[in-house]
This record gives C-alpha cells, sequence and structure tokens, in this order.
C-alpha cells in the first residue's frame, strides 16, 4: 500500500468516525447516563458553583469549554433544556466528547504506525477502532472516560514517535508524551495504567537485552505460516528496540515527575473553585467515596460487571431507555414511564462493544500470548537452558507491546473490590482492537488463499455486526422484535 492510499484510507476513517458520532448528536434532549454528573460539572465551572468532584477534574474543563463554546454558536440552540439548571442544547455539552472520540481511531493509526511501519495494519487497528460500539456511545454524550483513553493513546504514539528522533527533539516529544500521560491520569486515575503499559515495556527491554548479551544469534517468525513478504520484513529496527536508550533519569523525569505535575496543575481550577478541601484532602475523600461504593454484585447496582466479564461481553449497560406507543410520537425524555407493555417503540442506547469485535480480539489476544509462550519456551526446550534469541524480530516485539499493554490496563482490576462497569475495560479492549487487525493483516498479505480468506471473513463480519447493532449505539428507534432481535443474552438486558 503506497503513501496516497494510506492517507486516504485515514481520512476515510476519520469522516466516518465524525459522522457517526456528531449524526443526531441531539437526539435526546435531557441528560444521558452520567451527564447528570459529567455535564453539570461542566456548567459548574462556568457559573462558579462549587461542587464535589469523585474524579480528577480534566474532562469537566474540556466539558465546560464545550458548553461555553457551543454557547456562542446559535446553530446548536434550535434545541435546549434545562436539565443542568441552565437552559443549554445537548450538542454544547456533546460535542467535544464527539470530536475527541472521533479522533481516537487515528492515534490508534498513527500508533500502529509508528510501531509497525504497515500500513495496512494500521488502517485495519483503526477501522476496527471506528466500527466499535462501546466507543461510540461514550463519544456521543458528555462522559468522561474517551478522554482517559485519548490521552493514554496518545502518550503511547508520542513515547514511540520519540524513539526515532535524537536529542532535543527527543527530549521535548517525551516531554508532550509525559503531559499526555499526566492528562491521562487528570481524567481518572486508572490513566495511570498506559503508563505503568510504558514502564512495563521499558523494564522488559533492558531484560531482553541483558540476556540477549549472553546468548548466540538466533532468530525465526512468530507466526512463521503467516509470514509477508521479504520485502516488509526489511524494517526490523523498530521504535521498541530503541526503547532501552531511554536511561532511568530519563525516564523518571519525563514518564514520572512530568506526568506528576501535569496531574497536580490539572487540580487548581477546580481547588480554587471549591476552597472546602486542599489538594490532599480531596484526594483522601475521593478514595473514601469509591471505597464505600460497596461489592462488585447487582445488590449495588444492576449492572455491576466484575473484571473477568468485561473481555466476554456478558454484561454491558444500559444508558438510556425509554418507549414510546408509535413511532411519530415525540422522543422521550426521563419522566413517567408508558404503563406496562403499552410501548411499541424502543429507544435504547446500549454501552456494548461490537460483540464480533470483542470476542475475535479476545481470541486474538489469548492466540497473540500463546505465540509469545512458544516464541520463549521453545528456544528453551531445543538447548536444554534459558535462551532468548539475539534477534527476536519486529512481530515479537508489536506482540509483547499489545500483550503489556492490555495486561497493564486490565490486570489492575482483579483486586478491586468495588462496583465496576464495562466501560473501565476500555483502555484494556482497544490493545486487543490492535492485536486482531495484527492477525488479519497476516492472513488477508498470507499467499494461502484460505488464511486470506479468513481475513476478509473476519473484517466482513465485524462490519455486519456494526451495521446491526447500530440502532442500540444511536438510539434509533425498534419495535419490540428488532429490540429483542438485538438482546441475544438476558444478561444483555
Amino acid at each position: 500500500m503506497n503513501q496516497k492510499w494510506f492517507r486516504t484510507g485515514a481520512i476515510g476513517i476519520l469522516i466516518l468516525s465524525l459522522g457517526l458520532r456528531f449524526w443526531g448528536l441531539d437526539r435526546f434532549n435531557t441528560l444521558v447516563f452520567d451527564e447528570v454528573y459529567f455535564a453539570q460539572f461542566g456548567k459548574n465551572y462556568l457559573t462558579n458553583t462549587p461542587f464535589f468532584n469523585a474524579h480528577p477534574p480534566l474532562s469537566q474543563y474540556i466539558i465546560s469549554l464545550g458548553i461555553w463554546i457551543g454557547n456562542q454558536i446559535p446553530v446548536w440552540q434550535n434545541t435546549v433544556n434545562g436539565a443542568t439548571g441552565s437552559l443549554l442544547s445537548p450538542w454544547s455539552y456533546r460535542w467535544a466528547n464527539a470530536f475527541t472520540g472521533s479522533l481516537i481511531p487515528i492515534v490508534i493509526i498513527l500508533l500502529t504506525y509508528q510501531l509497525s511501519h504497515r500500513r495496512s495494519f494500521a488502517l485495519l487497528a483503526g477501522l476496527f477502532t471506528a466500527l466499535d460500539g462501546l466507543f461510540l456511545v461514550e463519544s456521543r454524550y458528555a462522559l468522561s472516560n474517551i478522554y482517559i483513553v485519548f490521552f493514554g493513546l496518545l502518550g503511547n504514539w508520542l513515547l514511540l514517535l520519540a524513539l526515532e528522533k535524537q536529542n532535543q527533539l527527543r527530549w521535548f516529544i517525551l516531554l508532550i508524551a509525559g503531559t499526555s500521560f499526566g492528562a491521562s491520569i487528570g481524567t481518572k486515575w486508572n490513566g495511570l495504567w498506559f503508563l505503568v503499559g510504558a514502564y512495563g515495556i521499558w523494564i522488559l527491554a533492558l531484560i531482553i537485552n541483558w540476556l540477549q548479551s549472553f546468548q548466540p544469534n538466533n532468530s525465526s517468525p512468530i507466526f512463521p505460516y503467516l509470514s509477508r513478504s521479504k520485502s516488509l520484513e526489511k524494517i526490523e529496527q523498530i521504535p521498541l528496540q530503541k526503547i532501552t536508550q531511554i536511561n532511568i533519569w530519563q525516564m523518571v523525569f519525563f514518564l514520572g515527575i512530568i506526568p506528576a505535575i501535569i496531574y497536580s496543575l490539572i487540580w487548581i481550577p477546580h481547588l480554587q473553585l471549591d476552597r472546602r478541601y486542599g489538594f490532599i484532602e480531596v484526594h483522601q475523600h475521593i478514595l473514601g467515596f469509591h471505597l464505600q461504593l460497596g461489592g462488585n454484585n447487582p445488590d449495588i447496582h444492576p449492572y455491576c460487571a466484575a473484571w473477568y466479564k468485561w473481555p466476554l461481553l456478558t454484561r454491558p449497560m444500559a444508558y438510556y431507555y425509554q418507549t414510546t406507543q408509535k413511532i411519530t410520537d415525540p422522543l422521550p425524555v426521563f419522566g413517567p414511564p408508558l404503563p406496562r407493555n403499552a410501548g411499541k417503540i424502543i429507544y435504547d442506547v446500549h454501552a456494548i462493544g461490537n460483540p464480533f469485535l470483542w470476542w475475535f480480539g479476545l481470541i486474538g489476544i489469548l492466540c497473540l500470548i500463546s505465540l509469545l509462550l512458544i516464541k520463549f519456551i521453545h528456544p528453551v526446550i531445543k538447548n536444554k537452558r534459558f535462551f532468548i534469541p539475539q534477534n527476536l524480530g519486529i512481530d515479537t516485539y508489536i506482540g509483547l507491546y499489545i500483550v503489556i499493554n492490555y495486561a497493564a490496563n486490565l490486570l489492575p482490576w482483579v483486586k478491586v473490590n468495588r462496583c465496576v462497569f464495562i466501560y473501565h475495560y476500555m483502555s484494556a479492549v482497544v490493545f486487543t482492537f490492535i492485536g486482531l487487525a495484527w492477525f488479519v493483516d497476516k492472513f488477508i498479505c498470507s499467499k494461502n488463499k484460505q488464511w486470506c480468506l479468513l481475513g476478509f471473513s473476519i473484517s466482513l463480519t465485524i462490519i455486519a455486526a456494526f451495521i446491526f447493532w447500530l440502532p442500540i449505539y444511536l438510539g434509533l428507534p425498534l419495535s419490540i422484535e428488532g429490540y429483542r432481535l438485538r438482546m441475544w443474552f438476558d444478561s444483555w438486558i
């Protein structure tokens, strides 16, 4: 694929993302799900109204800025509501999320290309991300989670980009990367896991380099049956192999001190507004709030879903659910429900991932882990001693990057006892999209027609699934039969 087609594909994915997120953005003229908090908080910053915030405030600042800008644009004012205590257009408190969410597939493309220098792989990863339902839903409302992922992925891309630069330019890009990681943590604390992933790959690379210094040269592809043409395997010196050029002091400063400074600075406007608590006190109150949320079971909240339920998509969430008697009735907003069995048209916004994308992605990440284990264990068995090949190859480093970042964003939730939800998986699941794209790219580029057909089949299935479940991502009207057709399991309702 040449550069022209690569750019065209990236622009097409961006246009698709923008269209899906901005079309009918004011469909429900009310506050949907946690907009009752985040849109309200965004408005509070504009009205200088003190309030307690159970999360770091960056996302609410951005929503607040979006509201201010939205109020200056008269074309957005046809539909307004007073749910936040002020007359606001839904566009004003949602458009910033929609725009940021539209950029995530592009950041994925940049990150994946920087990781591999493979254009088809990068476009597939971006396309799969654009076709996910949970990311689409979270982007269309004034919620917080989309900013965690955006800034975390942006930090990852900038880190990879910095590894291909030298001297002051590298330091400057690392500075921006650290700022981005700090912004991710400044949205919610679990943004810290993106930074943990960066440290994880750095430490692992140091260990590998140290162990390789004792071993003779030996190299083999991670997936020999699907090897690409030799011309595409020429680029072996990928950025991840250069990560060990960053010494411990640079890591501590750019990816330790800088994120901490940025995180602290983010709090200043909020603490100036609400002077009841200082910096330490507000964190004590936030921690106490989360510790008091109760156990991870339906008695606490009907949509509580422990971490092990996320990859299988067994418990998604309904962000909005209302019914009308006929499709010509006004769009419903929160209010007294219709009598039982009276509603014939259902409006449902379901925070559910693209099922086949998630299930294929889970299979992909498990296969990737298995291939990596084989890659490292086979030489040990063959040589009857601990052994790591001198040149692991580009695919091995890509696999390690994906698996380490996936684990860094998922495993910390294993010990969390409070009620958690499907959207907490967003930071991890995005790496399954990249992992799946790696496999599909290998399949499609394989000379074996069966592997090639499998790659196209997986891609078409994901596209078809996205179209099929699109009405419950966008909150489009469905008949009772149409709604039930999309609720494959009782646990989805």
